[in-house]
């Protein structure tokens, strides 16, 4: 029994339009895989560091940042490391990025030895401490007295 022409182009054509959808959908997951890496393990990554797309993240240095529109220049610390980044994003940082905060940098790590950042996420530290616990309030209210109850003898 011989395959109509029309059924095989049809075929042929379902395998190319999946064969694209996914294509597509392996080159968009390896595009958008980010690596999060300290950055220690950054600085020890070697040549791997310049082609992967990272996140790095740290307190940020005080009297480092230097703002230029939405861009922004700072040096990212953690554990006695230091990283200079430069960010270049289409929104200026976050209101909660200042000397202190911890800040989350996303994007690349150049030959120059900065990180060039297309993403910058900062959180105020105090805001996310924990709560201070409620004073024990049993302890300020006074006492409450009971009259001792009289008995009669029967």
């Amino acid at each position: 029994m011989k395959i109509p022409g029309h059924t095989l182009r049809i075929g042929a054509a379902v395998v190319i339009i999946l064969g694209t959808i996914t294509y597509l959908a392996v080159t968009a997951v390896q595009a958008n895989k980010s690596y999060y890496v300290t950055i220690s393990e950054l600085q020890a990554m070697g040549n791997k560091a310049y082609t992967r797309h990272l996140r790095v993240a740290g307190d940020v240095a005080p009297n480092s940042i230097q703002r230029n529109g939405t861009n922004a220049h700072f040096v990212l610390l953690e554990q006695g490391h230091t990283l200079s980044v430069v960010y270049q994003g289409i929104e200026p940082p976050p209101d909660t990025f200042k000397d202190g905060s911890q800040a989350l940098a996303m994007g690349t790590y150049g030959r120059d030895g900065v990180f060039h950042a297309t993403e910058l996420q900062a959180k105020c530290a105090s805001k996310y401490a924990a709560a201070k616990p409620a004073p024990n309030t049993a302890s300020l209210k006074n006492p409450v007295t009971t009259a001792p109850v009289a008995t009669t003898p029967k």
